[in-house]
């Protein structure tokens, strides 16, 4: 799908369909209000006849208008100008991309920006971005007969004024931000026995070959068992599939500044283990690397806007399964930082690979250390399929984090790591045991991940709720690289 911003006025622009705001109770926006004088008030008529009252969501396409060059115009209702917030506002975006989707027209131009919508346009723009694509992303090519592609390819974001550079800006990095969505999502729905640690490491050369900016390094378990990676080592021992360490360093600005990692728990599939999970829904599984999949997707992101901030992508990656040389509950493992994990729970895998990725981080003197994991069930329950759990061992880190969660409307919820918690985690046997009980089972792996973030700011998102859907609507999210991106676009404007 391609988007471009332009000046034009609603009634004499050439497009398969206009789209233009009413307000609750009947108040044209001012595209509308254009059309409606050019169509001798054929919008006010349908208002007066009850056709079309403003409330929020509602819809109504008309044809071939009087005055009006273009072949359709959508009517979008857009609810009270006073009650208009972010949630109205996308819950307006998705009626209309539903409903432009439903009719033949292959271009459209949306005057809904104009409005304000309660929000800032550049807000608007980017929303609309993420929304249009997430109508046009297909998931369906390894099946026999995929469905067509859709029809609409090309949106205009439509100005009665001459739009300003901060909304061009807007739309630049919301199509770049959409690339690396739609590669996360790509990812997180290929099958385990396709998107296997191998084919991760892949994807990340085929990334740098793409991206001159991105240097891509893969280290093999030889690798891993000469840094002494036995935490990570151990998750792997079940698998066929060779664990993999994957770095993609991007640098958009001069080398001296220190950069941003991101890293990634990459598991592509995760059965539990010896501690096997339950068959219902195991399937799902396939989605315990998409930590590993927003990562590249947002090198993905920053690299296709040419952002200019230094960024390290680092992803563990392999399967965690039970076999003969699988890891067994009760087995204590030496992590990278020397320290000793007894494994009560081989299905607690993704802080075991982390752990050791994070003490490798450490070598490229980071500014900032986000990791990105499905890590706990626990979150889902805390938390839901609406904001991911955040933790930070700085308030100002986690401030930023909150901030860039909102602007990109990919929220997320901080939640403590007090030192409270801790002792949870102790062990008679090892300096530490990988699993803290049920009780706040989120925070105590998070406690357990901050034990190797000692020497450096650090995040930790777990998107466990939010990097997939279940059920009929059942399909990797890509979040959270709309936040990441955020972020990062935050940092680079220092």
């Amino acid at each position: 799908m391609e988007f471009s911003i332009k000046q034009a006025s609603p009634e004499k622009l050439k497009s398969g369909c206009v789209v233009v705001g009413v307000f609750e109770g009947g108040k044209l926006s001012a595209a509308a209000q254009v059309i409606d004088k050019a169509a001798k008030h054929a919008l006010s008529d349908l208002i007066a006849q009850g056709d079309i009252s403003g409330k929020a969501s509602s819809t109504l396409l008309l044809h071939k208008l009087n005055g009006v060059a273009a072949e359709r115009v959508l009517l979008v209702g857009l609810g009270k100008a006073s009650e208009i917030n972010n949630k109205t506002s996308t819950d307006t975006l998705r009626a209309t991309f539903t409903a432009l989707n439903n009719t033949p027209a292959k271009d459209a131009a949306l005057y809904i920006i104009d409005e304000g919508a309660g929000n800032k346009a550049d807000w608007v723009i980017k929303q609309a971005v993420f929304i249009a694509a997430e109508h046009a992303f297909r998931a369906d090519g390894l099946k026999s007969k995929p469905a067509k592609a859709a029809t609409l390819k090309n949106i205009t974001f439509a100005t009665i004024e001459k739009p300003v550079a901060a909304l061009k800006q807007a739309l630049e990095q919301a199509t770049a931000t959409v690339h690396g969505i739609d590669l996360a999502k790509t990812l997180g729905n290929l099958p385990g026995n396709i998107c296997t640690p191998s084919y991760l490491a892949a994807k990340a050369i085929a990334l740098s070959k793409e991206h001159k900016s991105i240097k891509t390094t893969v280290l093999e378990e030889q690798d891993l068992q000469k840094l002494g990676m036995g935490s990570f080592l151990s998750v792997t021992r079940g698998s066929d599939q060779p664990a993999k360490l994957i770095t993609l360093e991007y640098y958009g600005t001069d080398k001296k500044h220190k950069p941003i990692v991101l890293v990634g728990k990459g598991i592509t599939f995760d059965s539990g283990g010896i501690s096997l999970k339950p068959g219902a829904e195991m399937d799902e599984m396939k989605y315990d690397m998409c930590g590993a999949a927003s990562v590249l997707g947002t090198l993905q992101a920053i690299a296709g806007m040419g952002l200019k901030i230094n960024v390290v992508g680092v992803i563990p990656t392999c399967e965690n399964m039970p076999s003969g040389t699988a890891t067994k509950p009760g087995d204590i493992v030496t992590s990278m930082s020397g320290q000793t994990i007894e494994i009560l729970n081989t299905d607690a895998e993704g802080r075991l690979i982390l752990c050791d990725a994070l003490t490798y981080s450490a070598k490229f003197n980071p500014d900032t250390v986000i990791d990105i994991a499905t890590l706990t069930g626990a979150c889902v329950i805390a938390l839901g399929h609406v904001a991911s759990g955040m933790f930070a061992n700085e308030d100002k880190l986690a401030q930023e984090l909150l901030a860039a969660g909102d602007q990109s409307y990919d929220r997320v919820w901080q939640l403590p790591l007090w030192e409270d918690y801790q002792p949870l985690l102790d062990s008679n046997f090892a300096d530490m045991a990988n699993i803290g009980g049920r009780a706040g089972g989120t925070i105590t792996a998070a406690c357990f991940l901050e034990r190797f973030a000692k020497d450096y700011r650090w995040a930790h998102l777990d998107i466990a709720g939010t990097a997939w859907k279940s059920g009929k609507e059942k399909g990797s999210t890509g979040r959270p690289v709309p936040l990441l991106t955020q972020y990062l676009i935050n940092r680079a404007s220092r």
